[in-house]
């Protein structure tokens, strides 16, 4: 069905494994991407697979579309400023990268002869701080009312990156809706998974699992008992998967995409299952909380199970298992 993929940002952490899923069923790939957090992911895709065609370049600048779109099936747009303490060092970078770069994709798409679906990695962060009551717990904070966020909530930027990723929904409703093109949004909570070269400001959960095997201190934010539901990379993978092959239901449309009420673990529960898998606890700081960080967010995803027949198999400590694991194996990676 689709056997000429783009990815924008395919060097990333969810756009290479992306790649990788779609090189895995024979498909052609061309990945476009700058290389700004790592060239790891792009060296590791053309070490193992022959059908991968790599652009180094910025989804900003227009011309990088030039001549890609006519033969392409479907687009993973994954390219985006992703970190919220970065949107508030330099908002420019975000409007470029997550604004102009998907009107780009969608103005190379619209003047092609292709009318291949674009999935679209939005965030949670569209819904802004979500000043819910929640209920304060010995490690995490709970919903009082509810047990997950659905796609009726108003979207609402309190920062950069949530609002440039606003801007871009917008883009691609606009030309869904003027123009035909296929278009999915999928909001996404914590992804995570091997591979993730994670940090203070992004990936937490690669960043936690990596840093108590390698004896780093970490930094906690706020009070550590911030909870997020939390979805594995081979999940998500399922997710577009299953959003690209069933468009006709889905396009034109938006998903939360988590783990689910299922899935969820504060940062004070992660650290203790790291220590239960690894007989490690990190040493760690307490800062003050940063802007933009919700005590909790808990995606809630009975429409995509509803309308696609999707849910996540791989559990928390299924998956950060499978990250000491990985991070075992690869320790060359981090010195």
């Amino acid at each position: 069905m689709f056997d000429r993929v783009l990815i924008t940002g395919g060097a990333g952490f969810i756009g290479s494994h992306l790649a990788e899923n779609s090189l895995k069923q024979g498909r052609e790939v061309v990945v476009i991407d700058n290389l700004s957090r790592t060239e790891y992911n792009i060296d590791y895709l053309k070490k193992n697979y022959k059908k991968i065609r790599f652009i180094k370049g910025d989804i900003s600048n227009p011309r990088i579309f030039d001549n890609l779109m006519n033969d392409v099936d479907l687009v993973y747009h994954c390219a985006a400023q992703v970190a919220v303490t970065t949107s508030l060092q330099n908002p420019r970078l975000d409007y470029e990268t997550n604004a102009d770069g998907t009107f780009n994709l969608c103005e190379a798409l619209r003047k092609s002869k292709s009318n291949a679906p674009i999935i679209f990695c939005s965030t949670n962060k569209v819904y802004g701080d979500l000043t819910l009551p929640v209920i304060e717990k010995k490690q995490r904070y709970e919903y009082r009312d509810i047990t997950g966020i659905d796609e009726s909530y108003p979207l609402e930027t309190n920062c950069p990156y949530g609002g440039s990723k606003i801007v871009a929904e917008f883009i691609l409703d606009t030309y869904f809706h003027s123009f035909g093109i296929p278009v999915v949004k999928p909001r996404m909570s914590c992804i995570y998974g091997t591979r993730q070269f994670g940090n203070e400001d992004q990936g937490w959960v690669a960043w936690f699992t990596i840093a108590t095997l390698l004896d780093k201190k970490i930094t906690i934010y706020g009070d550590g008992k911030q909870v997020r539901d939390v979805l594995y990379i081979t999940d998500q993978n399922a997710a577009f998967e299953l959003l690209a092959k069933k468009i006709n239901k889905t396009k034109g449309k938006a998903y939360n995409l988590g783990g689910g009420p299922e899935n969820t673990i504060s940062l004070f529960e992660l650290l203790d299952t790291i220590e239960e898998l690894t007989g490690k606890r990190a040493e760690y700081t307490k800062a003050d909380w940063r802007m933009g960080d919700q005590k909790v967010y808990i995606s809630d995803i009975s429409k995509i199970r509803k309308e696609v027949g999707w849910k996540p198999k791989v559990s928390a400590k299924e998956g950060v298992k499978k990250i000491v694991e990985w991070t075992n194996q690869n320790r060359k990676l981090f010195k």
